[in-house]
């Protein structure tokens, strides 16, 4: 424990931490559940690759300049993007990964950058060490969001094609036939977001807020943190998946509006 009551841990107290690892190999081989080789390539990576990002994260912050946080958004959101062109259920057109482009760089950038510069007031805004956690965790709770739309969409339109054709034979526009699956592909893409709120405080503490308060943060001040956090990762989803549902029914229509088969 150092002077200011906060814990460092030891490496061996980290390698401690793998016990539950060992568990985990335990469960799955009693179990009989073909999951170890995962669950090592998991731990490992997860390893490697929190180590190189931490000494990436020390030089940025150490090394301020106004360019980094354009290249860090630029590259979290082309990972995201392709994150979810991977996860999409059926072979994406031009038109709707476009929206997808659109939705994830739009919904993020302007969320991270209105958290920055009106809600946290960092100055000056380039600060690595406040863009690039804030930017990562809005980039990233914005790529679940569009993804979880973008199937759900997918899943809404085929599974009400023949309501959406009938209402199209009866003269209805595409936008007034898909209304329905539209808003409902957009409820099922924010509800994680609005149930981590009703949870949060009560039923469990989140990792950022808990995290802080080990390093020695007081508790009310990471709190108003976790809650902006929280608020700021609410407004990301909802206006990345906004304009993912609103744009993006248009590409399973032609120019004659008929309703095209993209599985």
């Amino acid at each position: 424990m150092n002077s200011d009551g906060t814990v460092n841990l030891s490496l061996f107290q980290m390698a401690l931490a793998y016990a539950f690892i060992l568990v985990m190999l335990f469960l799955v081989k009693k179990r009989e559940i073909p999951r170890e080789k995962d669950i090592l390539i998991g731990s490992i990576r997860m390893t490697v690759q929190m180590t190189i990002m931490a000494y990436v994260l020390d030089y940025l912050f150490n090394n301020n300049s106004p360019f980094i946080p354009f290249i860090i958004i630029i590259l979290m959101n082309l990972f995201s993007i392709n994150n979810v062109f991977k996860r999409a259920k059926i072979k994406l057109p031009d038109k709707l990964k476009k929206t997808i482009v659109a939705a994830m760089f739009f919904g993020s950038t302007v969320t991270v950058f209105y958290f920055l510069l009106v809600v946290m007031q960092v100055k000056p805004w380039y600060e690595s060490r406040y863009f690039i956690p804030v930017a990562g965790i809005i980039t990233g709770n914005a790529m679940t969001g569009v993804s979880l739309a973008v199937n759900n969409l997918t899943d809404g339109m085929y599974d009400n094609r023949r309501k959406i054709e009938s209402s199209l034979m009866l003269g209805a526009t595409p936008k007034v036939a898909t209304k329905e699956v539209v808003d409902g592909a957009f409820d099922l893409a924010i509800l994680p977001s609005i149930n981590s709120m009703m949870g949060m405080g009560i039923v469990f503490l989140p990792g950022m807020m808990t995290g802080q308060i080990l390093a020695g943060m007081s508790p009310t001040t990471a709190i108003k943190y976790q809650v902006a956090i929280m608020l700021g990762l609410a407004g990301a989803v909802s206006l990345s998946t906004i304009i993912l549902v609103s744009f993006g029914y248009k590409a399973f229509f032609n120019e004659e509006d008929q309703f095209l088969n993209l599985k």
